[in-house]
């Protein structure tokens, strides 16, 4: 491939904003998995263009960094404890937000469970957690959400973070694909449902875009090929900030219309194919594991 191909252009520098200063002066977004890593990014850009900010995270060192690395963008910043999986605790969590800073009018459903494994390893308890957590986690906050907004009569927003294997499955993901597709579904039937009450909802997917959160199989695949950006259409990775943009266009004003849609920030990664493909490599063998039971015995409980 010729060295000149200049690839997409890269975006403005952090802290810009297409959108005018001000633009969530007076309204409340509550992220979940907001203390690091895309969250933060995400809530970082709401932050800039005025919003209060809500943080919501079961580990106390990311509340404390939502603290820490949020508190000077813009609005005031609330972090709060919270298990997404126990309705009970989101119900809390809101019920924090209102008293302190008033009724969230965005969510961005951010937080999930994800790691590399062969579906024949997973466990049923390892299947039951990233999905409680990335699908059903994201239902019960955004229903939490809704109700509160369907009692009130006031309009609202919701985005869900998902992921491009919701389209296509995930070799090595099957239970992070499940639940993802899962998310996809409820972002188009929950549109509809809500939509008359005002309450838009869209799914935002992030594409290869380094951030200190990374899991660590992605986080050693960087690692070790220097050629990320050569391996993507766009000739480049993303921006934690390219992600943030898109989140506060859809939920803004000037994106009222927009409901049902699932916008991918990948610079088209997820919709390449090659006119030949290449040989498959079995997951097994790209995650350096040997045949199933072989030689592990007793590796692999059915329990």
């Amino acid at each position: 491939m010729p060295d000149e191909l200049p690839g997409l252009p890269e975006p403005p520098p952090l802290g810009a904003s297409a959108l005018p200063p001000g633009t969530y002066d007076g309204r409340v977004v509550l992220v979940t998995g907001g203390g690091t890593g895309l969250g933060k990014a995400i809530a970082a850009e709401f932050a800039r263009l005025g919003a209060d900010l809500v943080v919501a995270s079961r580990k106390p060192e990311h509340l404390a960094a939502a603290g820490r690395d949020l508190g000077g963008l813009g609005g005031r910043v609330l972090a709060v404890p919270c298990d997404i999986r126990d309705a009970d605790q989101i119900a809390a969590a809101y019920d924090r937000a209102e008293g302190e800073l008033g009724r969230p009018d965005v969510l961005v459903a951010n937080a999930a469970a994800n790691f590399p494994s062969p579906a024949e390893d997973l466990s049923p308890n390892a299947w039951r957690t990233v999905v409680d957590i990335t699908l059903n986690g994201t239902f019960l906050c955004a229903r939490e959400h809704a109700r509160r907004h369907l009692a009130s009569g006031t309009p609202a927003s919701v985005i869900a973070v998902g992921a491009s294997y919701a389209w296509t499955g995930g070799p090595g993901f099957a239970h992070s694909a499940a639940a993802k597709a899962g998310v996809k579904n409820l972002v188009e039937t929950l549109a509809v449902e809500w939509g008359p009450a005002g309450i838009q909802v869209n799914g935002l997917v992030p594409g290869l875009v380094p951030h200190e959160d990374m899991t660590a199989d992605i986080r050693s695949n960087l690692d070790r090929n220097r050629s990320n950006a050569r391996s993507q259409p766009a000739m480049r990775v993303g921006h934690p900030r390219e992600l943030g943009w898109a989140a506060t266009f859809l939920a803004s004003p000037y994106g009222r219309f927009i409901s049902g849609h699932t916008l991918v920030v990948d610079g088209a990664n997820w919709q390449r194919r090659f006119l030949t493909n290449p040989e498959v490599v079995p997951v097994r063998e790209q995650l350096g594991r040997g045949p199933f039971g072989a030689a592990e015995p007793g590796a692999h409980p059915r329990g």
